[in-house]
């Protein structure tokens, strides 16, 4: 029988620091650059997400006519939505963890660590978060993080159960006209309701966290939770059958010719039975509804009824959503939800025709009315302009980069005093599994949070 020496598959002596073919870096060198490389880069992150942070506590988003910050860096610098729906997450945060961040400014930490110390880092954990990040891998991390948070959860359902008994619903009109909604659920009826309010914020917010209409400031998430209740119940009177003589159920809008005509005219215009409105909000409505023309003498008695009428036909809503296929505003990719809205509006003289009809979202045709912009022109070649009447850029030319980027970078943060090689970043482990146990009462201790009251950890 022929001798037989295994194979030796473990790494050959000295291999780590020989050069490479044709005297190219030693695998050692390699694994420092890109380890300096990855630091340098996360250093750059944190610059970034601190601009973000400014950008979006400034509003500037607001100026372009973007529904969020995030939809205006997916416009603007081209990251896919869910990224940069993280960056402005973590950007909020930034000074909420200084410990973190600083770590994060120095390229000691990355990027997808931070994002998942944020999820659970309170000032009484930022600092032991902190050093068990330096001492695991991100998977462990965003382990713990979730982990974390469904022990939290556990101890959060029992609040839960005592508010069947406290349920109630009230409508009320505030002083100026608004609805003010007030109520508490039962669990069952509130988890529907939620669902409903994600899949209604979902159909106005295409392809980002939008908001059918947005006032100057930023929306929250109870100003877009709003936009979306109104398209429930818009949904839902479209399904509920008929109110009488064959009409179904709707809101009806009373406005005199001569405020639709102008909005700054004097007049009527108020919901049937309900509060005023803005002329502009009546000619945004009116855009595409059917309107009914009553004649009445100096006493407000009814001489003469007409037909309805100005609604785009189905034939003209196809050839609309054939041409336009999204919403035409700037940097918006809105697929659900469009409206049409008249270039000139058919009170001023405009017809109801394929050249002078565009499709928009509803929060973009909010921002066309009420919200201060404005557009021109045709359908080929509509101008949007902002609240000072600026146009809105239809696209934007990439930055100029230096020759070498990575060196620009280490001179830039050398200016800055960050020194950093391959072993800022190095994490304190060797390959041990976490004592998620250990750790989640550890994080619980800290938070005041009695380990007794949330039941087992998972």
């Amino acid at each position: 029988m022929d001798d037989y020496t295994p194979y030796d598959a473990g790494p050959i002596p000295g291999i780590w620091e020989l050069p490479g073919p044709d005297g190219a870096r030693s695998l050692e060198q390699l694994d420092l650059d890109i380890a300096e490389t990855s630091a340098h880069i996360d250093a750059a992150t944190y610059r970034l997400l601190a601009d973000i942070a400014e950008f979006d506590r400034r509003e500037g988003w607001a100026t372009a006519g973007a529904r969020s910050c995030a939809h205006w860096l997916s416009f603007r610098v081209g990251l896919s939505p869910g990224t940069a729906r993280d960056h402005v997450r973590v950007a909020r945060e930034l000074e909420e963890h200084p410990l973190i961040s600083e770590a994060f400014s120095r390229g000691q930490v990355s990027y997808s660590k931070v994002r998942a110390l944020f999820r659970i880092a309170t000032p009484e954990t930022e600092r032991e978060l902190l050093a068990t990040a330096r001492s695991c891998t991100a998977a462990q991390l965003e382990k713990l993080a979730r982990a974390y948070r469904g022990v939290v959860g556990n101890a959060e359902k029992e609040k839960a159960q005592r508010q069947h008994e406290e349920r109630y619903l009230n409508l009320s009109y505030a002083e100026d006209g608004s609805v003010i909604v007030a109520g508490r659920l039962p669990p069952e009826v509130g988890a529907l309701l939620e669902q409903a309010l994600v899949a209604a914020e979902t159909s106005l917010a295409d392809p980002s966290d939008a908001t059918a209409t947005r006032t100057p400031e930023r929306p929250t998430s109870t100003q877009r939770r709003a936009d979306a209740l109104g398209l429930i119940a818009g949904t839902a009177l479209e399904h509920l059958g008929t109110k009488e003589r064959g009409e179904p159920y709707q809101v009806v809008v009373h406005v005199d010719a001569e405020v639709l005509a102008d909005p700054e005219c004097e007049g009527r215009c108020c919901v049937e039975n309900g509060p005023t409105l803005a002329a502009e909000t009546a000619r945004r409505i009116a855009c595409d509804a059917h309107v009914v023309r009553i004649q009445e003498d100096e006493r407000g008695n009814t001489l003469s009824v007409g037909r309805k009428s100005r609604q785009v036909s189905r034939a003209l809503w196809r050839a609309l959503k054939d041409r336009d296929r999204t919403c035409a505003f700037p940097g918006c990719e809105c697929t659900r939800g469009l409206v049409v809205h008249h270039l000139r509006h058919w009170a001023d003289g405009g017809e109801t025709s394929l050249g002078n009809l565009i499709l928009l979202c509803k929060r973009c045709h909010w921002l066309v009315h009420e919200g201060g912009f404005s557009v021109r022109g045709t359908p080929d070649d509509p101008v949007f302009c902002n609240r000072g009447g600026e146009p809105l850029p239809q696209h934007f030319e990439p930055p100029e980069l230096p020759a070498d980027p990575l060196a620009a970078l280490k001179s830039e943060h050398a200016y800055y005093g960050l020194y950093i090689d391959g072993e800022t970043s190095l994490i304190d482990w060797w390959g041990e599994p976490m004592d998620m146990d250990m750790a989640i009462q550890g994080l619980l201790t800290r938070n005041g949070v009695s380990v007794r009251d949330t039941g087992p950890p998972g």
